[in-house]
């Protein structure tokens, strides 16, 4: 077989063939362009500090992966979740904070002792603060139990504690951090705000709660509970045990009453903004929707989580002792219709699987950072259960039109990680979790 050689194009032909080499390298260009979402350049990365606005992917369902597409912030698809050690080695951490835009965190333990962790995770010497002289921390419930920065600490270094004291008392308290080390507090710059004994027919020296946050408002919320006496408190509105309170600590002396509390008037204390709860551990209110989302501890049967507005649940009913969860208990013929109803609730255990699946709900927070995004609006808790040998889990929804929506179990992806004690936030709203056993977690983004 003879080769066939081809013969020379014309000028005609050559500019032809050029024009068409140039029209297919432009639409090659442009395929690549926005398939990569029209990123510029090979480094389409988001750098630390910058401020991004995405629309949360939709791929949060019921089980499964997490894999999703680029939410818009010009990040790699999100394959996963995982819980990233910060720290191990506290005793019993109960709460993790820090002032907004700081990078330290503020880790208060049980035992009456706040410490930093610096921008790098390193544990600072000494202490924060110290409270062990004045802290009583015998029982399991008791001890330095809330921490709140003052939204202007930058400027006026105020913060907020509850604990209970030697005498068993709870207590909330002012605190300063010095002006001269950013690193310490001075522990005698206490100012009491209230001192309220346990109620007097308590039967054990129980259901302290202590959870602080402060609202966009500027407002600082007080979760307290019923103290072991569930019969005569959490529906009377006249007593602050079972409640959540909410103050105004620039205003008055100690404080200030909110003018929109639902009990300013007359018809009970005026500091309670909801009651009907038995011990509402931890509780968080989400800046964005303002929704206020309580984790109750439940008695007999269910553990349940209660989400209500900020601007219109004021005055909310949520039914302890008279109804635990979605049944009738002290009352026998209660009418659920009378209080407002949980959104999630779950039993101490399971009937199908013959197990324990919780005895003591951990509230948690909307997850509102800017790492994952994808998980905006995303509300996370857990049980302080934490049985051996798989620890206990960490689940989540969303809270839509009135219902709790795309519910996840997430203990596959995350691992056990034992007895949940509480969630936290940074000062850059990213999600940690807090372990009995002493360890720091931070929720991080398998890309």
């Amino acid at each position: 077989m003879t080769a066939r050689h081809r013969s020379n194009p014309t000028p005609d032909q050559a500019r032809l063939r050029m024009v068409v080499l140039l029209m297919l390298v432009v639409l090659v260009v442009g395929i690549v362009f926005f398939r990569n979402g029209g990123s510029e350049g090979p480094d389409d990365t988001v750098s630390a500090g910058s401020t991004t606005t995405t629309s949360p992917a939709s791929t949060l369902t019921t089980g499964g992966s997490v894999t999703t597409t680029d939410p818009g912030a010009g990040l790699a698809p999100l394959q996963g979740v995982e819980l990233e050690l910060v720290y191990d080695g506290f005793r019993q951490p109960i709460a993790l904070t820090a002032p907004a835009g700081d990078d330290r965190l503020f880790v208060a333990q049980r035992v009456g002792v706040i410490r930093i962790l610096d921008e790098s995770r390193q544990l600072l010497d000494p202490a924060f603060l110290d409270l062990t002289d004045r802290v009583l921390a015998g029982g399991i419930e008791q001890g330095l139990l809330g921490l709140a920065f003052h939204p202007d600490y930058a400027d006026n270094r105020r913060f907020f504690v509850y604990y209970t004291d030697k005498e068993g008392n709870r207590q909330l308290s002012e605190f300063t951090a010095t002006a001269t080390d950013p690193s310490r507090a001075d522990p005698a710059s206490e100012r009491v705000l209230f001192e309220f004994e346990q109620p007097p027919d308590a039967t054990d020296i129980r259901h302290y709660a202590g959870n602080l946050a402060f609202d966009e408002d500027g407002l600082l919320w007080i979760s307290s509970g019923d103290g072991a006496d569930s019969r005569a408190q959490a529906q009377d509105p006249n007593t602050p045990y079972g409640k959540i309170l909410r103050i105004d600590v620039d205003g008055g002396d100690p404080y200030g009453i909110p003018a929109d509390n639902p009990f300013v008037a007359g018809g009970g204390m005026p500091e309670v903004w909801a009651y009907g709860l038995r011990n509402p551990w931890r509780f968080s209110i989400d800046p964005v929707d303002r929704m206020v989302y309580i984790g109750d501890v439940g008695h007999g049967d269910q553990e349940e989580i209660d989400v209500v507005s900020v601007d219109t649940g004021g005055g909310s009913n949520f039914g302890w002792s008279n109804m635990e969860g979605t049944r009738c208990f002290h009352e026998p013929e209660c009418d659920p219709a009378d209080y407002t109803a949980p959104v999630i609730t779950y039993l101490h255990a399971s009937e199908e699987e013959n197990a324990v699946t919780g005895i003591s709900v951990t509230g948690g927070f909307v997850y509102r950072g800017s790492e994952i995004p994808e998980l905006a609006g995303t509300y996370f808790y857990s049980d302080w259960l934490g049985l051996p040998p798989d620890g206990t889990w960490i689940r989540s929804f969303r809270f839509v039109d009135g219902q709790a929506t795309e519910q996840r179990d997430w203990t596959e992806d995350l691992g056990p990680i034992g007895q949940v004690n509480s969630f936290g936030l940074d000062g850059h709203g990213e999600l940690y979790v807090l372990t009995h056993g002493g360890q720091v977690y931070k929720f991080t983004a398998v890309r």
